[in-house]
This record gives structure tokens, sequence and C-alpha cells, in this order.
């Protein structure tokens, strides 16, 4: 009887190891920055680490790497340069950590409104897609 119900089992189990397996999720990998700062402190090295790793599991994934900064820092014109400084230095880490260049999408956003702290606004966001 245990050997007919292991008989039928393996099957089972070799189709299931042979289903897809779930992709790591989208969620977005935070870098952030001191007020009116792009430079990358070693957090943020390890965060650009961790998102190169990612995508290098994912060889077929792209990149976002979107960019911000807080309302209070200056004019919109700043403020937008700001964003798209801190997202290329961030994309150009991601590149030295071997990530493809032509698989990172730099997306300055400009300033947004924080609700709790200053630091939510100042940050660059990485996205490994599928």
């Amino acid at each position: 009887m245990l050997r007919r119900l292991a008989l039928l089992a393996l099957p089972a189990l070799a189709l299931a190891a042979c289903q897809p397996q779930p992709s790591a999720p989208n969620y977005p990998m935070n870098v952030f920055f001191t007020a009116d700062s792009a430079s990358l402190d070693d957090g943020a090295k390890q965060v650009i680490a961790d998102a190169a790793k990612q995508a290098a599991a994912r060889p077929n994934s792209f990149v976002k790497v979107r960019g911000f900064a807080a309302p209070d820092s200056g004019s919109g014109a700043y403020n937008r340069s700001l964003a798209e400084t801190r997202a290329r230095g961030v994309g150009d880490a991601l590149v030295a950590a071997g990530v493809a260049a032509n698989r990172i999408g730099i997306e300055p956003r400009g300033a947004v409104a924080f609700t709790e702290f200053p630091t939510e606004s100042r940050r660059v966001e990485i996205v490994v897609t599928n």
C-alpha cells in the first residue's frame, strides 16, 4: 500500500519541481541622502550591492532608478537637477557593481512632499522588474 502511494506521488513531485519558481518581489529598495547631497554613504552602497545581486539573479530584468528630492531644498529646477544627479549616481554605481547599463532606466522625479520625515523625499528608489 505504501509502495503504491509512493509510486503515485513521484510523478506529482516531479511535476512540482518543473514548475517555475516565484521571482523576487518588485519592491523598491531605497537609497537615502542627506539634504542637498548626492553622495553615496556605506548604507547606500550596501543597498546598491543588494540590488545588483538581485538584478544578476534575474538576467532578463530591467532596473528602474527613480530619483527624488525634498521640496524644501530649493527651486523646482534645482530639485529636478538634484534628483537626476542622485539617480545617475546610483545608476553608475549599479553599472560598477556589474549591471549592464542598457538594463538601467533613470527616472528623475524631482521634488516630492514628505509625510513623516524629509528623508522620505531625499531618496532614490531601485526597482528590479521582471
